[in-house]
């Protein structure tokens, strides 16, 4: 099969576009193209395309108008591991065939959940901030009992770099395949009974409907208060005003997040100030390396398209991911 491939914004609508206006941003583009060349791909206007690569964020409408537009369009291209915001508008269930960079930038991520667990663990946010000489006993992660809360990309790199730590762990997912590395997985029906029994919590799943607050007051009051809770996916997976106050009632010790709720949290809000918490604000894989991964599954997408195989990251319209 043809791989023609029109990517979007076009170089003249980067112009009118604000933030695609951006050197940065026609870097992008570009590399984008030669990943669509690598893959023996052939970079046209959207008149011309087949597939398309969509680089607007936040802009279903737009997509929506641009599919109209070009029926010829059989396969498109998200960059992004989270697509919650086009998910709802109800565009994956047009007879168009939906990928998205899931997966792809998993190795930096579980790095970065892994640093958020041990952090959490070793009182690195009190030791910091402290201006004098202040010990605090550690606590190991070996032996640990762990529950993923999300059974992708993240979780499965994640689950390797536990493996020299002895950790016991359990996989929270909505399809039953087992992952290597973990005691068990179960269905979300059972979070509520493996709660109790987790010392460190991660959430690394995407965000749907069905998992926003997926983490709120009850699910924080069912942990142990040893437990660590650590967020790598979405900021609005858990409840923020039911996490200030789990950590005020002391019901968990300490908390990593990589993102928030709202995001950017807010100057002065009280997680800032809380020594039992590290933020990190949104950062767990660095540009070079995402821009690179996303190549990558452009240009393997581009050969899969043109051999007629199965494309890498399609997303299920039923499930929003």
């Amino acid at each position: 099969m043809e791989a023609h491939i029109a990517i979007a914004p076009s170089a003249e609508a980067r112009r009118a576009y604000g933030r695609a206006n951006s050197p940065d941003f026609d870097h992008l583009a570009s590399r984008i193209e030669e990943a669509v060349s690598g893959g023996g791909g052939v970079n046209v206007p959207l008149a011309e395309a087949n597939g398309l690569v969509w680089l607007i964020p936040g802009e279903p409408e737009q997509l929506r108008l641009t599919l109209d537009g070009h029926p010829g369009i059989e396969w498109v291209q998200f960059p992004w591991a989270g697509v919650e915001k086009f998910a709802t508008s109800g565009l994956f269930h047009r007879p168009v065939v939906f990928t998205c960079a899931k997966g792809s930038f998993a190795g930096q991520v579980s790095e970065h959940a892994l640093m958020l667990i041990l952090a959490s663990l070793r009182s690195v946010v009190r030791q910091a901030r402290a201006p004098h000489w202040s010990p605090v006993d550690p606590r190991s992660l070996h032996g640990q009992r762990v529950t993923i809360l999300g059974g992708g990309g993240i979780a499965s790199e994640l689950i390797h770099l536990l493996r020299p730590f002895g950790c016991r762990i359990r996989v929270i997912r909505r399809r039953p395949e087992k992952i290597e590395g973990t005691e068990e997985t179960l269905p979300p029906t059972a979070l509520h009974a493996v709660l109790p029994e987790t010392d460190i919590l991660v959430l690394a799943l995407a965000l749907t409907p069905e998992t926003r607050h997926v983490i709120g007051a009850a699910e924080l009051a069912l942990l142990p208060p040893q437990a660590v809770v650590v967020n790598v996916a979405r900021g609005a997976h858990i409840q923020t005003d039911a996490l200030v106050e789990a950590l005020r009632a002391g019901t968990i010790s300490a908390v990593g997040l990589d993102v928030t709720d709202p995001e950017p949290l807010p100057d002065g809000h009280p997680l800032w100030a809380d020594p039992r918490v590290l933020i990190t604000s949104h950062c767990a894989d660095s540009a070079e390396y995402v821009l690179r991964m996303l190549c990558e599954r452009v240009e393997r997408n581009v050969r899969n398209l043109r051999a007629g195989r199965p494309l890498e990251g399609t997303i299920d319209p039923a499930a929003g991911y």
